[in-house]
């Protein structure tokens, strides 16, 4: 297991904690050793340094998962730059908005995804450099950057407007590894598929994590739940991190029962697990530990639950993860009591250091601990709210500004979704709050499927849910709009309400 060393070193230097022979990185090209994936880290960041740019400038990547995307996190830092990775889901708008705001000297792509940015998308003092212009040759040293520097600005999703960066530290992503590899309890031999996207703080930690505790990751772009199961079977992969939905999708597909037992460990982040996934998940993957997971961009991870909890608690987040401290707060800024519902407040050296060049929702989000916190400094505040049960255990209730406030009730959309969700007669859900004049807000849940069981599932809630937590309406859909990490899309479905 990964030894909880709290001192943290640049980022750059984690390819030299693996064995040198050992193999750190599998693709379609072949392997990469430790050794080698250190000279390469050394040699792009070689390359980068011979652009022109100066100490801090910003590079940008735009690329599926090739060996350059994966390897730029490490060495845009070694060569003294702030890597600001674009997810390749996203269209030309999004990509220049991000150039723009992040001020990116380069951008790192490919000539296919070139041809589709039209003039203007791309500001006038930033280049285009083709990720093959950054071959082999010289190579650098690891860096001996300030912990505290910044290494790398991450973009959310934006489902919730436009993008905003997230600043974060060397700091940041070397605790982050060595927190997240000690608790999953990642192993030399663990083999790990990296299908989230490099973008999502959640994939990026599974590069720094694996090759933290000497592990072999796969990067894998795939269409279908099919080529995810392929990819288990071909590569015999241990470990598997995902999201709800794609969670729904993989227990959609058909597993064959040696494929699905190879899979010793699965991970879950970008949204609470239902009850019924975690039944679908215990039963489809005997084999598998597995871990629920609550965190955001801006504190990168909050708390895990372990595996041997998860049957007994399914609802639960768990407890903090190493390295953070995690408090539920009162409006009024006191610790809330056991079964109160209270503000998820994340403090430690794992907080990120603000919004790029965005000082109005920095002062939002980023807030002084409270006065009982252990933690001094600034704190993620994350408005979302949970509870934490007599055992320290925490449940998701859900954010603030998603309530639904119905009749003069404070409804948890969660609660709902998770009860729709139940008894298997739809597959996806999500539930809203929507004007009525009589109510206030009434209860509109969106769902994935045909609407041939709706008077099945309307009779069960009745017996199940209290009189005002009734949806009034199903809106039915064969497909659910997702944003470009895979979960999702909330807005976009909420719009569509409206």
């Amino acid at each position: 297991m990964v030894q909880l060393d709290p001192v943290p070193k640049p980022i750059d230097a984690l390819p030299m904690r693996g064995a040198a022979e050992a193999v750190a990185l599998e693709d379609r090209a072949g392997t990469l050793s430790y050794a080698e994936l250190e000279a390469r880290v050394g040699g792009i960041a070689h390359a980068l340094a011979g652009q022109g740019l100066t100490a801090g400038d910003r590079v940008a990547t735009w690329l599926p998962k090739t060996r350059t995307a994966c390897l730029m996190p490490l060495a845009a830092p070694r060569a003294g730059l702030v890597h600001v990775p674009i997810n390749p889901m996203l269209k030309r708008a999004q990509v220049a908005h991000i150039l723009a705001d992040s001020g990116a000297r380069i951008l790192v792509t490919q000539a296919a995804r070139t041809a589709a940015l039209e003039p203007g998308d791309v500001p006038a003092d930033c280049r285009i450099v083709p990720e093959e212009a950054l071959g082999s040759g010289d190579v650098l040293p690891p860096s001996n950057a300030d912990p505290a520097s910044l290494a790398a600005i991450l973009y959310t999703s934006g489902s919730t407007g436009r993008p905003k960066g997230v600043m974060l530290s060397h700091a940041n992503l070397w605790l982050g590894a060595i927190s997240v590899a000690h608790y999953l309890n990642i192993k030399s031999e663990d083999r790990v598929l990296g299908v989230l996207p490099l973008s999502f703080d959640y994939g990026q930690n599974q590069l720094f994590s694996t090759w933290a505790a000497g592990g072999r990751l796969i990067p894998l772009d795939y269409l279908t739940a099919r080529d995810v199961v392929k990819a288990v079977e071909r590569h015999d992969v241990t470990s598997l991190a995902g999201v709800p939905p794609l969670w729904v999708q993989l227990l959609e597909a058909e597993w064959p029962a040696d494929t699905a037992a190879r899979l010793k460990r699965l991970t879950n982040s970008g949204g609470a697990l239902t009850p019924r996934l975690v039944r679908g998940l215990r039963a489809r993957f005997p084999e598998a530990d597995l871990y629920p997971m609550y965190g955001l961009t801006e504190a990168f991870r909050s708390t895990f639950l372990e595996p041997a909890l998860v049957d007994a608690h399914p609802e639960s987040i768990g407890r903090a993860i190493p390295f953070a401290e995690i408090l539920v707060v009162r409006p009024d800024g006191s610790r809330a009591a056991p079964g109160e519902t209270g503000e998820l407040v994340h403090a430690g050296p794992l907080v990120a250091q603000g919004y790029w060049q965005d000082e109005e929702r920095t002062a939002q989000r980023f807030r002084p601990a409270p006065e009982f916190a252990t933690s001094g400094g600034m704190a993620v505040w994350s408005g979302d709210n949970v509870v934490e049960d007599a055992d320290g255990l925490l449940r998701f209730v859900g954010r603030d500004d998603e309530m639904i406030k119905s009749a003069g009730n404070r409804i948890s959309p969660t609660e709902i979704e998770d009860a729709v969700l139940s008894g298997g007669e739809v597959a996806e859900a999500a539930a809203f709050g929507v004007a009525d004049e009589r109510l206030g807000q009434a209860i509109v849940v969106v769902v994935r499927g045909d609407g041939s069981r709706e008077h099945d599932l309307r009779e069960r809630l009745r017996r199940e849910l209290p009189s005002f937590m009734q949806p009034a309406r199903y809106d039915w859909r064969e497909e659910l709009p997702r944003n470009a990490n895979g979960k999702l899309d909330r807005t976009a479905l909420k719009a569509a309400l409206q």
